[in-house]
Order: C-alpha cells, then sequence, then structure tokens
C-alpha cells in the first residue's frame, strides 16, 4: 500500500461518490496515470470495485472502509 492508495481510498470514502483516475487524480494532486495504476491495484484487492467499465469509473468498497479503520493489516494486500 502506498500513501496515494490511500488518499485515494479516503477521497473516495470522504466524498461518497464513484469517479474515475482522472477526477481522483486532479483531487489528490497525483498523476492520472499512476492514479489508474493504483486503483487497478486497489480493486484486485476489493478495496475499490469498479462500477463503470465504460468510464473506468470506481468507488470504495466495505473492505476498503475496513482497511481505513484500521480493521485491516496491509501487510496481507497484493502489491
Amino acid at each position: 500500500m502506498t500513501r496515494a492508495d490511500d488518499y485515494i481510498l479516503e477521497l473516495l470514502d470522504e466524498a461518497g461518490i464513484a469517479a474515475n483516475p482522472s477526477t481522483i487524480g486532479f483531487n489528490i494532486d497525483y498523476d492520472r496515470r499512476y492514479v489508474s495504476q493504483r486503483c487497478r491495484v486497489l480493486s484486485k484487492n476489493s478495496l475499490l470495485e469498479r462500477v463503470d467499465e465504460a468510464k473506468a469509473m470506481y468507488q470504495i468498497t466495505d473492505k476498503g472502509r475496513q482497511y481505513l479503520a484500521g480493521g485491516l493489516n496491509a501487510g496481507e494486500l497484493e502489491d
């Protein structure tokens, strides 16, 4: 897990929205391509889910909220 992963999860949790990597990147001041890569990793670990394939929209999952609350060990997740 990276600092950007935390920012991505926090943004989507606090805003309560689904967003694409461009929007996420703009709001957390990271490059869209990097955010897109991290969203795929977070999705692979079930912390995010892709809710619109065509628009690459992601939203946080219950597991993602559990991670933010400290109830999930980051060491158990794939990189």
